[in-house]
């Protein structure tokens, strides 16, 4: 790859293959030489792939799969070595032959389509032979990439497929033996092909990806700035920047860990600047990052799941999902807000902070591709076409932004941003994205003889290698997830535990929503958030859902403690992102976190109980969704004092005590709790304020 500084001394270096494939911090290794220049085309053949894929749809889906795990696996036996976490600089000879075969293995299916429809449930010799090496690699691959925890869960799960015969009702089943199981799990839609890897091979791979071309092109420091200028002297200010700019990052790359190494890197330093401690601030970085899976428009790789899974448009999820968000988000913004009353911190000088309105007209154009997939996923468009759509239209006003910069006069640049808006929208209303895809063709082309062109096509280049290595550990854990799902349908062991709930739910709703939780959170500790999710939902919210939950309100009360669990000791991954960053012990930013995101634990049974909160049930009205938001932001607001101990200032035990039981007559909704729980309140607040103010007169 030629430098770019050669050729323009004037310009920058154009990072080498070596810099790029270096940039990702979530992956240790750091290949350098000819190793690094072919994972280099090779990551960016991967994402090229996938983006082709979704715009033309040239193979069958069982076929896209395969591949997207064949690269998947390619790459991460490249990247991760066989001992999980140790940084490498080159791929040794027997890797490099581990990801060959895990490709090949892929293609077999491309290769034997025809036959292997025609013996499906019958599997031949070779066919057994390659489910089984697939299964090996996939389970390798997981290994090096998240640890023992998730195979060595998974790998149960299979072993119950062959022995649950032996186990006692209502836990066993009839037997299968292996031809089934291989078949069931590594040939077929229900196992390592199945809905989870179908998911991250269409929606999540081009989400990931619209996430890198963003923050590639300068996203972090949009939102950072828009935070900064707008909260940043305020008390609390540096932490309250920190929710809102990991909200905003939220909204474009829905990974909660993704999120806290990202604005973490920026946002935990400068509150520990202003005084915070540096567990509150890692806690604070990690809360609000793990928000992002469920902030709208484009939430997390679970909403897609999600979506799939209970067969909703995405956009109802998005929808059912605002509310709850907001109130996170609110919580987190209280929590902060009380803890710098508490301590006495204080917020940035306004010289210190940024201009919000600067930052937007500077970078307004960013805006415009976020704008344009919110209004395809509102108008009624698949994720997958949206998201398609969305990467275009984001290549477009990166490539279009270098154009526009070269030209001299406003009205020029005025006039070339309405043709391109025009024609870009015209084109992809009248002929879908084939256009699209010519006219980014075509300015790439005038890319290379403008000022800058060559720099926004190496930000391009860099951002879909780098969309390739962040999809490696979510396209993972769903292959392996997989393997879960085809035992659950093959055995029928959901439907075992589901009875079990129900059992438990017709004595007590309540007792049957915190088994629930109790699953999702002990599942979630060791899992991430995704097979945590999918697991749960196959084992207990059809349950709730039989026991008069809504359809979507059972799948976001699993999805909501999945997320929770990453927050919560002993695990709490989101914390141990933030622990190297924050110099601090993540099992003290874990259980710092799970007092700051007290709105996870509280909003998903309020919107059992009441499910105007998410928009669901038989009275969605206006007064109806006002009054469970008032008590909702009421009992947060208790949550928060109780958390902090700090309200209009400081609070005694009893009173933090009473707010709690306050906040939970709140929360429950059965007859007079919210009588109680608004007078309760009511008598809280007064008395707090009263004692305040008594305090504050001089004697």
């Amino acid at each position: 790859m030629t430098n770019q500084a050669a050729l323009n001394p004037n310009e920058p270096p154009v990072p080498t293959a070596e810099e790029i494939l270096a940039e990702v911090e979530r992956i240790p290794a750091k290949i350098i030489g000819t190793g690094a220049k072919v994972l280099f085309v090779v990551a960016l053949i991967f994402s090229a792939f996938q983006i082709y894929t979704a715009a033309f749809t040239p193979f069958s889906s069982l076929v896209t799969r395969a591949y997207h795990v064949g690269f998947l696996l390619f790459l991460t036996f490249a990247f991760f070595g066989a001992r999980p976490g140790v940084p490498r600089h080159h791929v040794p000879w027997y890797d490099w032959i581990l990801a060959i075969v895990a490709f090949a293995l892929g293609a077999y299916q491309m290769a034997f389509e025809g036959e292997l429809i025609q013996r499906a449930g019958d599997p031949s010799t070779l066919d057994l032979v390659v489910g089984t090496l697939n299964l090996v690699l996939i389970f390798e691959a997981s290994r090096r990439i998240m640890g023992m925890g998730l195979p060595l869960f998974c790998l149960a799960f299979i072993a119950y497929a062959f022995l649950g015969q032996y186990l006692p009702s209502p836990l066993n089943h009839r037997g299968y033996g292996y031809e089934q199981v291989i078949d069931q799990l590594a040939m077929s839609t229900e196992g390592v092909y199945g809905i989870p890897t179908l998911v991250s091979a269409t929606y999540i791979f081009l989400f990931i990806l619209f996430g890198a071309f963003l923050e590639k092109a300068g996203m972090i420091n949009l939102f950072s700035d828009v935070a900064l200028g707008t909260v940043g002297h305020t008390r609390g200010g540096p932490a309250k920047v920190a929710v809102i700019a990991s909200g905003f990052m939220g909204t474009i790359n829905g990974s909660g860990i993704a999120n806290v190494v990202t604005t973490g890197q920026f946002t935990i330093p400068l509150m520990k600047r202003f005084g915070y401690r540096p567990a509150f601030a890692g806690a604070v970085e990690a809360t609000a990052a793990m928000g992002g899976q469920i902030m709208p428009p484009v939430m997390g790789a679970v909403a897609f799941i999600m979506a799939e899974t209970i067969n909703v448009p995405y956009v109802d999820i998005c929808i059912a999902a605002a509310i709850p968000a907001m109130l996170y988000y609110a919580t987190a913004f209280w929590v902060v807000h009380l803890e710098a009353g508490r301590a006495g911190l204080r917020g940035m000088t306004k010289e210190e902070c940024p201009s919000a309105i600067a930052a937007l007209k500077r970078q307004w154009h960013l805006l415009l591709p976020l704008g344009a997939l919110v209004f395809l996923l509102f108008s009624g468009y698949t994720p997958l076409f949206a998201g398609t759509a969305g990467l275009a239209l984001t290549a477009i006003f990166i490539i279009g932004s270098t154009i526009a910069g070269n030209l001299n006069r406003t009205v020029a640049r005025m006039v070339f941003w309405a043709i391109l808006g025009i024609a870009s929208w015209g084109l992809f209303q009248a002929y879908g994205i084939g256009p699209i895809m010519l006219m980014i063709a075509a300015l790439v082309a005038v890319s290379f003889v403008v000022k800058g062109g060559r720099d926004t096509l190496m930000l391009l280049t860099h951002s879909l290698v780098d969309g390739a290595k962040s999809a490696l550990s979510v396209g993972v854990a769903c292959a392996l997830v997989g393997t879960v799902i085809g035992v659950f349908s093959l055995t029928g062991l959901a439907t075992s535990v589901a009875g079990v709930t129900m059992a438990l739910g017709e004595k007590s709703l309540f007792l049957s929503l915190v088994l629930t939780m109790v699953i999702s959170i002990v599942l979630g500790t060791g899992l991430p958030t995704i097979p945590s999710y999918i697991i749960t939902a196959a084992m207990a919210a059809p349950a709730l859902l039989k026991l008069g939950v809504p359809l979507i309100v059972s799948h976001m009360f699993v999805f909501y403690f999945g997320i929770m669990a990453d927050l919560t000791p002993p695990v709490a991954l989101a914390a141990l992102a933030a622990a190297p960053i924050a110099r601090a012990g993540h099992q003290e930013i874990g259980w710092m976190a799970t007092r700051i995101a007290a709105a996870g634990f509280v909003v998903p049974f309020m919107a059992v109980y009441a499910p105007e909160l998410m928009l669901q049930g038989n009275n969605v009205t206006v007064p109806a969704v006002a009054y469970v938001l008032v008590k909702a932001l009421l009992a947060v607001g208790l949550w928060g004092g109780t958390a902090i101990g700090y309200l209009i200032g400081p609070m005694s035990w009893p009173e933090r005590i009473l707010a709690g039981i306050a906040a939970l007559f709140l929360v429950a909704n059965q007859a007079w709790t919210d009588e109680i729980g608004f007078a309760l309140s009511a008598a809280v607040i007064g008395w707090h304020w009263w004692q305040n103010r008594r305090q504050a007169q001089p004697a």
